[in-house]
This record gives C-alpha cells, sequence and structure tokens, in this order.
C-alpha cells in the first residue's frame, strides 16, 4: 500500500502513528515493536511491478535516462530499470549496526525479533526512516538528472514531504506530467 491516499498505511489501525514507529526514535527505544510493524506492513515479498514500473523499465536508457524514487520496494530494479536512485533505500538492503555485512531482505523476513548478525550486532533495515537524513550523494545524483531533463513525469506522489518534494524546484525543463490520486500543489504547472 502506499502511505497517504485512504487505503494507506497512515489510515490503517495501528497502537501507534506509523510516523512515530518508523522514526529514528522509535527504532532506537522499541526495536521489537518496530520489527513486528515492519515486517507486517512494509515488506511485500509477493509484491510485484505494476504496468507503470514495466514501462518506465522499456524507457530505461533511452526515453528515460533515471528514475527517482521514495519506494522502498525495489519494484523498479524488478522490472527492468538500471539507473534508479532509491532516495528513501530499499527493503531489500539491510546492514549489520555493528560490522556492517549486508543482508537481503530475507533476513529480517525469516527472523523473529530483532534480526541478528553472525557477529552479534542488530541488522536494521537500509531505509530512512523520520529524524535521519537522505544520501546527500544521491540527493545530488537526483538533482543532476532532473535539472538537466527534458521533460519530468512524476507520478504517485503527493508532494508534500521535503526534501524530495522540493526537487520539483530543480526541474528546467517545459514538459512536466503529474499522475496522482489527489491534487498536488504542482498541479498547474503540470503540462
Amino acid at each position: 500500500p502506499d502511505f497517504r491516499s485512504v487505503d494507506g498505511l497512515y489510515h490503517q489501525e495501528v497502537p501507534d502513528p506509523p510516523e512515530t514507529i518508523l522514526s529514528h526514535t522509535f527504532y532506537e527505544r522499541h526495536k521489537e515493536e518496530f520489527f513486528d510493524f515492519y515486517r507486517q506492513k512494509l515488506i511485500a515479498p509477493k509484491a510485484r511491478p505494476n504496468a507503470a514500473h514495466v514501462k518506465l523499465a522499456q524507457w530505461d536508457g533511452w526515453e528515460a535516462e533515471a528514475v527517482i524514487t521514495r519506494t522502498i520496494d525495489g519494484l523498479h530494479q524488478m522490472a527492468g530499470s538500471h539507473e534508479v536512485l532509491e532516495l528513501h533505500g530499499s527493503v531489500l538492503r539491510n546492514y549489520c549496526e555493528r560490522c556492517g555485512k549486508f543482508y537481503g531482505v530475507d533476513a529480517i523476513l525469516h527472523s523473529t525479533g530483532v534480526p541478528k548478525c553472525s557477529c552479534g550486532g542488530d541488522i536494521k533495515p537500509d531505509v530512512v526512516l523520520y529524524e535521519e537524513s537522505l544520501d546527500m550523494q544521491m540527493m545530488g545524483h537526483a538533482l543532476e538528472y532532473i535539472s538537466r531533463a527534458d521533460m519530468l513525469i512524476i507520478g504517485g506522489t503527493s508532494l508534500a514531504v521535503t526534501p524530495a518534494a522540493s526537487l520539483v524546484h530543480y526541474y528546467r525543463g517545459h514538459r512536466l506530467v503529474l499522475i496522482n490520486k489527489s491534487p498536488t500543489p504542482y498541479d498547474t504547472h503540470a503540462d
């Protein structure tokens, strides 16, 4: 599910608001509860790319230089896109907080409680939680692609969450396409 639509994650009945559970503070203080929520709500091992993922992959390297996404599900790569900038990380990557060893999604899915590394450290998802900073190198690449794009297609976002929503300000082209279930603050700027 997405986050903000009527059926989205933020409108589901859970003990604490998702914004709280998905914060760095909550992760540090309540890791077991964090992972219960994370396994149930954010990892979708049966999810498959939809028609939009497939079309973007077909354009890969020709009409589309890059896909810049806040999604953390890996569906763009599964569809075949190669240059994917994951601004918020990916559930498919996880790392040990002690030794840095990387693990796939199965390390989280097939564990209970707090997943542990072979060294004994906690395994953390390679996703950006609330209160954490985005990777500035990744943001720089995104700005580079956006600033030189002839056409910018923005899909499936309210354009309400910064800093990712502010990336549209760096677009200098003249063909802006917005595709979203609900209105965005930039609808009047779209072609």
